[in-house]
């Protein structure tokens, strides 16, 4: 379970399969559990609440509460900050590990990894679709499709020509690098291509796992508000590239374009902005043109990789 998001294991699909046997349900280990005011123990359970001096208030300010300002930036009922601290430096470290190993897998094909990020709703399947469809016979493209449920997206890829795998996660929020690991030996990725991971739908916890991408690439639709990006500024800070989606219906919003690049800018003073619409294509030249820069120096650095080799 991730401190963070709190988000669940064990349901783990790869196209509907289970990626292993389930394991029978183990007895919680939660420490430091404490039932909801008036709810009953559990028969058999006494609650070990945290000592007082662990306990994590939040600060507080007119009219909020604000519970990311401890060591761990976060909270989590039953844990302190330093416990969070170590769960989250144990997690993120062996995330790292694999990531970097999915680096080193992808730059030898020179494959150029994009870990397209953003709420639910943005945008991110269409986007895919229309850019499967402008980039035919100029360049592979497979795809890694990251939801909780459901194979809806990685179908509607597969209807393109494209490869595409579907990641379930179940109760999980986010991929990481060993999903994403274990996703090569099961789906055809070209070499000099490039991979498109879309992951699962959620502004928080992506932002911490490290796939072993280039870019992460994040989605912001015009649908939603301009202030995203200082409500979830970790995930504007860890991209490279904002694409602000659904530009056709700017005339039907009250969205104004510039506050929210300028929120962005504010969160990550070096994040490249692009506008487009998959309805209209307006923009996707230049969204075009950047990924083909990308996957020409992917590419480029496989030759180097194999001479080195060699």
């Amino acid at each position: 379970m991730c401190t963070v998001c709190g988000c669940g294991s064990g349901e783990l699909r790869y196209n509907g399969q289970p990626a292993r046997p389930a394991a029978p349900p183990k007895a919680s280990t939660s420490v430091g559990f404490k039932p909801a005011a008036g709810a009953a123990p559990a028969a058999g359970h006494t609650p070990t609440p945290p000592p007082a001096a662990e306990t994590h208030r939040p600060t507080a300010s007119a009219g909020a509460l604000h519970y990311g300002h401890g060591p761990a930036h976060a909270h989590a009922p039953g844990l302190s900050q330093a416990q969070m601290v170590k769960i989250e430096q144990d997690i993120l470290g062996k995330n790292d590990r694999l990531a970097a190993a999915n680096r080193d897998w992808l730059a030898r094909r020179g494959v150029f990894a994009l870990n397209l990020v953003s709420s639910p709703g943005s945008g991110k399947t269409t986007l895919l679709v229309e850019t499967i469809r402008r980039l035919a016979g100029r360049l592979p493209v497979a795809v890694i499709e990251g939801d909780q449920q459901t194979e809806f997206d990685a179908e509607r890829i597969r209807a393109t020509g494209a490869p595409a795998l579907q990641i379930n996660t179940g109760k999980g929020c986010h991929l990481d690098a060993h999903m994403v690991g274990e996703a090569f030996a099961r789906l055809a990725i070209p070499p000099r291509s490039l991979l498109l991971i879309e992951n699962v739908g959620n502004l928080v916890c992506p932002a911490a796992f490290d796939l072993g991408e280039a870019h992460k690439v994040v989605i912001l639709s015009v649908t939603e508000g301009e202030d995203k990006p200082l409500k979830y500024p970790d995930m504007f800070a860890a991209a490279d590239l904002m694409l602000l989606s659904k530009t056709d219906l700017l005339p039907h919003l009250s969205f104004d374009v510039q506050r929210a690049i300028d929120f962005a800018r504010r969160v990550n003073p070096g994040l490249r902005v692009l506008q487009l619409s998959s309805t209209s294509g307006e923009g996707f030249d230049a969204w075009l043109d950047w990924i083909a820069d990308g996957a020409a120096a992917a590419s480029s650095s496989a030759v180097e990789v194999a001479e080195t080799q060699s």
